[in-house]
This record gives structure tokens, sequence and C-alpha cells, in this order.
């Protein structure tokens, strides 16, 4: 039943997408047609991972915060939609374990490395949570850049670029996660630019 209620709700999503925000989708093709990796985008509007979702044949599992999954119809349409649970007030150990699950399992998991949706034009200094998973998980991140999201009416557009491969043989430590994340958000940056310049 979910699926199902997946598929539709991803239909209806790109109608609106389509025609109300006249959406344009750059680079689709640089995400592989399999194996696990993690998709690293901006984050500016409630919109971002509808956008995302809509952009890819493949199913994407965003971490979504856990208190949205305690509103009943919400709740479910973001349960539906692949998406799973994170607590954000600590390290959340059973986010993490599905993360790396999905990711070894060769599914698409999406993550805003800002942590909550930026109100300014600037990006925020990344968490480090996506690096981590992709060390952990040994794949490797998609840089996405979406503007146009704010409001209700202007034009979206999603630029998508080359996987970064940031994982090696070693244990990573926390400086590998940091100098990472500065990489893979210079190149969400970079794409951004591109948009700005078209």
């Amino acid at each position: 039943m979910e699926n199902i209620v997946y598929r539709v709700l991803k239909y209806l999503a790109r109608i609106v997408l389509v025609v109300l925000r006249r959406w344009e989708v750059y680079g689709r093709e640089n995400l592989p047609a399999s194996g696990g990796i993690i998709l690293v985008a901006n984050h500016v509007s409630y919109w971002d991972p509808v956008v995302i979702i809509c952009a890819f044949k493949r199913k994407v599992h965003f971490m979504a915060k856990s208190e949205l999954f305690k509103i009943p119809a919400v709740g479910y349409v973001i349960k539906s939609s692949g998406a799973f649970p994170v607590r954000r007030d600590k390290s959340d150990r059973n986010a993490i374990r599905t993360a790396v699950s999905l990711l070894k399992e060769g599914q698409v998991v999406g993550v805003f490395p800002e942590g909550t949706r930026n109100p300014t034009d600037d990006m925020l200094k990344p968490h480090l949570g996506a690096a981590m998973l992709a060390f952990k998980a040994g794949v490797p991140m998609l840089p996405i850049a979406v503007s146009g999201t704010r409001g209700v009416w202007g034009k979206i557009k999603v630029f998508v670029g080359k996987p970064v491969v940031c994982h090696s043989g070693k244990k990573a430590s926390k400086d590998d996660w940091e100098k990472a994340s500065d990489t893979i958000m210079e190149q969400v940056a970079v794409l951004l630019g591109e948009n700005k310049s078209n």
C-alpha cells in the first residue's frame, strides 16, 4: 500500500512542479543506475526533498526529523516516501545504522548537511554526517544544487554534479570526514554558481 501511495504522490508532485514551478533538472544522468550513493544538497525550503525525490527514477530515502513521524497524516506520507526518522538533539545511532544498511543494500540516501533550512544565500557550515556515512558504507556522494524552491510560484532548477568518491581503505578519522564534507559542499556551491550564470 505504501508503495502505491508513494507512486501516486510522486506523480502528482511532478505535475505540480512542471506546470506551476516550471521545473528543470540538469545532470539527472549523473546518478548511477544502481549501487549505494548519498545525495548531498543545499537546503532552503520544505520543497527541497520533494524536488529531489521527483528528479530521479530511483527511490531516495531521506533522513527526516523524528517529530514529523508523530503527525498522523504527515508521518504516513513521509514514511511512504521512503524517509526514516533521525533525532537531531543527539547522535542517533539507529538512524546511522538504517542509513548504512540502505546504502550497503545499494539504495539512495538523501542528506542535507546544513542540517536545517537556510534562510540566506550563503551555505551554512556542513555537519559531518553525510561524509561519515560515505566512509562507513564505502559509497560515493553526489552533489546537488537546488534553487528557486522558496515561495510558491518561482521557477525551480536542480543541478546534479558528478559523484565524488571519498572513501578509502583505511579507517576514516574526523579530519577525513571534515575534508570530504568541505569537498562535497564546494561542489554544491559550484553548481549553484552555474545556476546563477544561466
